[in-house]
């Protein structure tokens, strides 16, 4: 065999290889690997590279070798899965650095952080004073975690007790221009509506990029043509408008008539439609 022959088949086999235990190893972008999981892994791409251009080698001895170095890693992770010591052994724990807004000198010592990389890595997680912080964490892939302090945290919807409309994942309906049946058909539509919708937009299938819907049924799409604009949806604003006029026309109704018990029942009414329409906003501007 000729030898640009074997580095061909040697080169398709390591990648077929290489690509099957890949997709042996937990999902996790290379940043939060720890060094040794990026050490194995590292290990067994070389011995796939040297051994696709070093024909000197045996194939047998290259396979024994990926045998143990793919094993013994795909071994180590299942171990660390179901066993809390040996993954603390293997991988660390987490080391407070900050506590109780204190900064933990011996741990910093413990883990050679210096000064600078600290406050590198809390401006990471855009804290740029160190008085903000109410604790800190190093995990064991390097990775500094932090906890503001309650006063310096972005105020939230449960923290003013005001009710927000619940968030469920879009459905992608087109991509490329091509209709996918199967999310449609996971909201209970179907394509004709799907072509109406857009329709409505002068928009038709082939000319979209992306579609999605959202939980209230609002399609909303990217086209091809960047220089075409795509109508915002209009349902739900207009009903929110068609609530506060109705609630507006029987405040109106109330002041107009001298009758008191219909002065009475459309209060009573406009009292009712404000009430909806407190419950109906959320999801109107959502």
């Amino acid at each position: 065999m000729q030898g640009w022959v074997e580095v061909a088949l040697r080169s398709f086999l390591g990648f077929i290889l290489f690509v099957a235990i890949a997709r042996m190893f937990i999902r996790k972008p290379i940043g939060e690997t720890s060094q040794l999981e990026f050490g194995l892994i590292a290990s067994v791409a070389v011995i796939f590279g040297i051994g696709s251009i070093q024909l000197a080698i045996p194939l047998s001895h290259l396979l024994i070798a990926l045998f143990i170095w793919a094993g013994g890693t795909f071994a180590i992770l299942m171990l660390s899965m179901k066993n809390a010591t040996f993954r603390a052994a293997i991988y660390g724990k987490g080391i407070p650095i900050m506590k109780d807004g204190k900064i933990l000198e011996d741990n910093m010592k413990k883990q050679h952080l210096t000064s600078d990389e600290l406050l590198r890595k809390l401006r990471g997680k855009q804290v740029f004073q160190v008085a903000d912080v109410e604790f800190a964490v190093l995990e064991g892939n390097g990775e500094l975690n932090v906890l503001v302090k309650k006063e310096q945290q972005p105020i939230t919807a449960k923290m003013l007790d005001h009710y927000v409309a619940p968030i469920k994942e879009p459905e992608t309906v087109i991509m490329d221009g091509k209709i996918l049946h199967e999310p449609l058909a996971t909201r209970g539509l179907s394509e004709e509506w799907l072509k109406t919708e857009l329709k409505k937009s002068n928009a038709i299938v082939e000319n979209v990029f992306l579609a999605q819907v959202d939980e209230y049924g609002q399609v909303t799409f990217d086209l091809f043509d960047d220089v075409l604009q795509v109508a915002k949806p209009t349902e739900l604003p207009l009903l929110e408008a068609s609530i506060k006029k109705a609630q507006a026309d029987l405040e109106l109704f109330a002041l107009d008539t001298e009758d008191k018990q219909a002065k009475k029942m459309y209060s009573w009414c406009a009292e009712q439609m404000k009430n909806v329409h407190s419950l109906v906003s959320p999801f109107t501007k959502s």
